[in-house]
This record gives C-alpha cells, sequence and structure tokens, in this order.
C-alpha cells in the first residue's frame, strides 16, 4: 500500500519529556502485566471461593454464589470500573471517601479490583463446573476417611477439579490480561480523567500547527501546576464556599427556566429543529461582543492595555508550522493507488447494497461494514447516504428581523439606505464558511450586525465548499462576498473561490476574516481580496462601514 514505516520513532523523545516511545511502550507493558497478575490473584481466589460455595449443599451459599456470578459476569467491565472509582467512594462515610479517591494509585487499585471481581465471576464457573463433575464416590470417601468438609474441599475436590478445569482456566488467565489492556488503554485514561492533559492546547495553534517547542511549552505549564503546586492535593478547593454556592443555584435556576420553556415548546428536538437553540446561542454571544464593544467587557489586548512589543516567538521563517503543499498530492495519489488496488464491481455491489439499505429503512450497519471490506472509501459512503437521506444544514441561528437597540448603527443604516437605493435593490452581503472547521462565532456574528444595519444577509452556515459558496452568490446576487475561516487554510480556500468568480464572470467584492498572519494577509490583498479582518479587529460597526464603502467603490457610486 505504499507504507513508509519509520523505525526511528521509537527511539525519539516522547511528548511527555521523560523517556522514549519505546520507554513508554516498555513502561505500558509492565504496568498492563502487574495489573493482570494482580487481578488474576484476586479472581483466583475469589472465584475459587465462590465456586466452592456455589457446590455447598443448601440453598443460601449456592444462591449468594450465583448472585456474585450474575452480577459481576452479565455487568460490562467499563461500567464496573467506573462504579469502583465515583461510585464506591460515595456511598463510604465521608472521611473514608476521600482518603480512598485521594490515593496516589487510586487509578491503579480500580483496575485491578474491577478486572479482579469481573474475572472472578467467570473462575467461579469453571472451578464449580469441575467440581460437579467429579464423580460423589469422591466426596462419599473423604467423609468416610473422616475427613471434615472444609478438608475435604481442600485435600480432594479442589486439586481434582483444578485438574479438570486447567485448560480453561489457562484460557481465562490470557483473558485477564486482554481485559487489562483494554482497560489501561480505553477505559481508565477516560474514566479517571487521565486523558485530559494529552490535550495540548499551543498558543499560536490558532495560526497553524504548534511546533514541537510549542507542544513542549504548553506541557511543561501543566507539569508545573501539577508538580509545582498543590493544587491536585486536594478534592474540592471550592467546596463549603458560600459565594461558589451561591452562584451554583443562581445557574440552577436558570438552567431550570429555561429547560422549562424547551419543555413548553415541545421539548429538545423542537427546540432544534426550530433553531431555537442555534438562536439563543447567537444572542448571548452577541451581547457578549457587544459589551467588549461599548467597553464594558475588558479582553485585554483587544479592547484595552493595546501595547505590545514584538515577540520573539513569532520571529522568522519557522514561526509558524504548516502542513506542506505536497500532503493533498501525496494523499491524493494514496487515494488513487487505493481505488486502483480494489474490485471495482465489489464496490459498486456495496454501494448499491447500502444505497438500498437507506432508502428501503433497514439497517445499514451490515453494508457499512461490507463497504469497508470492500475498499469503499468513507467519501464514498458519505455521498451514497447523502443521495438516500439528503444533507442536513442545522439552524444558523441567525434571523431575519432587524434589531433596534444596537448602539451606533445610525449612520451606518442611513449608508446602507442610501447606497441601496443606487444599486436599484437592497444591498446584498452573502457571508460564506468555506472549509471544515466548526467555529461559525465570527461569521453568525457579522451576519447578524450586517442584519442590523439593515443589509439583505445570505447566510447558509458552516462547511460550505468553495463552489457553493460562489453558487449562492451568483443566485442570490450579492454585492460582496464575506468569508470566514479559521482553519489555517484561508490561502488555498480563498484561491479557489478568487478562481471560481473569475471563471463565472462575477465581480463583486470580496472580504476575508479569520486567524490571518499579517504576511498572509498581504498575500490575500494582493490576489484581489478587498479587506481583511483579524481578530484585533472587534469593532463590527467599523467593518459595516468599510462593507458598504466597499461596495460603494466598487459599483462606481462614489459620485452618484
Amino acid at each position: 500500500m505504499g507504507y513508509h514505516w519509520n523505525w526511528g520513532i521509537f527511539w525519539e523523545m516522547s511528548p511527555e519529556g521523560t523517556g522514549t516511545y519505546l520507554d513508554m511502550i516498555i513502561q505500558g507493558l509492565r504496568m498492563t502485566l502487574i495489573t493482570a497478575a494482580l487481578a488474576w490473584a484476586i479472581a483466583f481466589i475469589m472465584g475459587s471461593a465462590i465456586g466452592v460455595l456455589r457446590t455447598l449443599p443448601g440453598r443460601a451459599a449456592p444462591l449468594l454464589a450465583n448472585a456474585w456470578i450474575e452480577l459481576f459476569r452479565n455487568m460490562p467491565l467499563l461500567v464496573q470500573l467506573f462504579l469502583w472509582y465515583f461510585v464506591f467512594p460515595e456511598v463510604l462515610p465521608a472521611a473514608w471517601g476521600i482518603w480512598l479517591k485521594q490515593l496516589p494509585g487510586a487509578a491503579f487499585l480500580t483496575s485491578v479490583i474491577g478486572i479482579g471481581f469481573f474475572m472472578s465471576a467467570r473462575v467461579a464457573v469453571q472451578v464449580s463446573s469441575g467440581i460437579e463433575a467429579l464423580p460423589q464416590g469422591q466426596r462419599a470417601a473423604a467423609t468416610a476417611l473422616g475427613l471434615t468438609p472444609v478438608q475435604t474441599y481442600r485435600y480432594v475436590l479442589l486439586p481434582m477439579a483444578y485438574r479438570i478445569v486447567l485448560p480453561p482456566l489457562t484460557s481465562e488467565l490470557l483473558n485477564t490480561v486482554k481485559n487489562t489492556s483494554v482497560a489501561l488503554t480505553i477505559g481508565l485514561a477516560e474514566l479517571t480523567a487521565r486523558a485530559r492533559a494529552v490535550q495540548l492546547p499551543a498558543w499560536n495553534e490558532a495560526l497553524g500547527l504548534p511546533r514541537p517547542w510549542d507542544q513542549q511549552w504548553s506541557l511543561r505549564m501543566q507539569q508545573i501546576l501539577a508538580y509545582e503546586t498543590d493544587l491536585l492535593d486536594y478534592g474540592d478547593i471550592f467546596d463549603g464556599s458560600a459565594e461558589i454556592e451561591r452562584k451554583v443555584d443562581e445557574l440552577k435556576l436558570e438552567a431550570m427556566e429555561e429547560l422549562k420553556r424547551i419543555e413548553d415548546m415541545g421539548g429538545a428536538v423542537v427546540a432544534v429543529e426550530s433553531g431555537y437553540m442555534k438562536q439563543r446561542l447567537v444572542e448571548s454571544n452577541t451581547a457578549r461582543l457587544e459589551a467588549i464593544e461599548r467597553g464594558e467587557q475588558i479582553v485585554v489586548g483587544v479592547n484595552k492595555y493595546l501595547e505590545t512589543e514584538a515577540s520573539p516567538l513569532t520571529g522568522g521563517i519557522d514561526s509558524i508550522m504548516t502542513v506542506s503543499e505536497d500532503a493533498e498530492r501525496d494523499q491524493l495519489e494514496r487515494l488513487k493507488s487505493w481505488r486502483e488496488q480494489r474490485d471495482p464491481k465489489a464496490v459498486a455491489n456495496a454501494l448499491a447494497d447500502l444505497k438500498r439499505a437507506a432508502t428501503s429503512g433497514t439497517n445499514i450497519m451490515p453494508p457499512s461494514i461490507a463497504c469497508a471490506k470492500a475498499g469503499v472509501t468513507t467519501g464514498e459512503w458519505g455521498w451514497t447516504l447523502r443521495e438516500a437521506f439528503g444533507e442536513y444544514r442545522a439552524p444558523t441561528g441567525v434571523g431575519n428581523a432587524m434589531r433596534n437597540d444596537v448602539d451606533g448603527l445610525d449612520d451606518i443604516r442611513a449608508d446602507v439606505d442610501r447606497v441601496s437605493v443606487k444599486l436599484g435593490r437592497r444591498l446584498t452581503f452573502l457571508v460564506g464558511k468555506p472549509g471544515l472547521d466548526g467555529h461559525s462565532n465570527g461569521a453568525e456574528q457579522i451576519a447578524v450586525r450586517a442584519r442590523d444595519a439593515g443589509m439583505q444577509v445570505v447566510y447558509e452556515g458552516i462547511r460550505l465548499t468553495p463552489e457553493e459558496i460562489v453558487d449562492a452568490a451568483r443566485e442570490q446576487k450579492a454585492h460582496v462576498i464575506g468569508l470566514s475561516v479559521l482553519s489555517g487554510s484561508h490561502l488555498p480556500l480563498v484561491a479557489d473561490v478568487v478562481a471560481r468568480m473569475k471563471a463565472a464572470g462575477m465581480t463583486m467584492p470580496l472580504v476575508v476574516g479569520g486567524i490571518i498572519p499579517p504576511e498572509d494577509a498581504l498575500a490575500l490583498e494582493k490576489s484581489g481580496v478587498a479587506a481583511v479582518y483579524t481578530p484585533k479587529d472587534f469593532e463590527l460597526n467599523r467593518i459595516m462601514s468599510d462593507v458598504v464603502r466597499i461596495v460603494e467603490q466598487k459599483n462606481g457610486l462614489t459620485n452618484v
């Protein structure tokens, strides 16, 4: 398949900075084996005891043993780990629970106990089956020799039962190792919140890919907080705070009121489909931005304390790591090679079965699995489902009704009305969100402010292709196009849109907003973009004035 393995990565330094990747693998293997060994010890001892109880005469002991087996055998392992780690400490006396949760090896103990009890149910079934498989004469002979019931099990029944069930017990031992690997890799890290440190938000990630040094800096800050402060020594530093309790009560009240409104309108599904939830989110962010514009909410470096010195971290050609231009070509070549090696007939049949299942309303999982085995790509799978179901476009939250309570818009509205008269119709502003990023706040706020300024706004939400944006601009007869790009791919996306506009003979101005470095902003302006806006341009009214001026100049209306 053209894979190129980098075997040297095993000797490279790991992100934690505590050793190589090979050291990480060895440490993980050691932890897995230790956990599995201790868990198997619990499983074997407890399973043997429960297995013996299951074969005792009477009703109480077998009933207790069967209850244990049904409980721990049928409950999923990850659920048991969750209960042991989160729920069990809460049912203990408060002091005991806090002590248990603050143990240095709390997560390790959770995995050992959880896996041990989970496997003990299986060992109990094996042991009891081995005992019951023995001839009744064995028990009678032990009794005739004068052995007590305990001695009978210890010296006669259990040793012979172990010999019978040795093969399945060996299998259960291997299952213990397997379950330990799964628990440590998939479940335990998430359940105990240890995986949160894997995410390393870097200071410059909005501009491009964080460099190794940027990632290390972010990691070191988290490590300093973890190991050089006492932040992790306390379960809840705000426990008992009257101010925190007041704020929590206030949030609960507001949340209950909001839930009541949603319930009254028919539930969450109705609230989503009607656009209510999205509209509330947009309105909340609108209020926040207006407070920043008025200076009521301070954002350091945006509307106050704007002075800054040049950063040594942003100088030089390698200050921002971007994806190589060859990456797309290489990926397309791999995709082409993949398609050439698969069976076209099998792919066509698998996609036909998928579409048939989707249109008939039957389960699409089996044909989806068949598609994967045939080598169907995710794009082909997705487009087949789009043909059957259509494509869902979520509500944008940008309403049509213009607000009259926005400060500083009177002069801008007058300019919009004046230019609209000259244009012969209402000034139309198409706001496009190309690319795959889902950060729509900026585009939504631009659309809302343009609407409040009196413009005709066209905004269809996120993840549009350049082709869709250009087609919408032509159909809606837009006077200006605004692109919001926060994925770092502003250069290729804008170039694609500009090329399609030229091919279609469209001459309306194009403005762009996003996390855009100064050198990229210059490149965009040289390519024909009328204006580039970045987060420092937080005054939306000024942007609206610029848009009106750009449209007026582009259409030669300044002297009309």
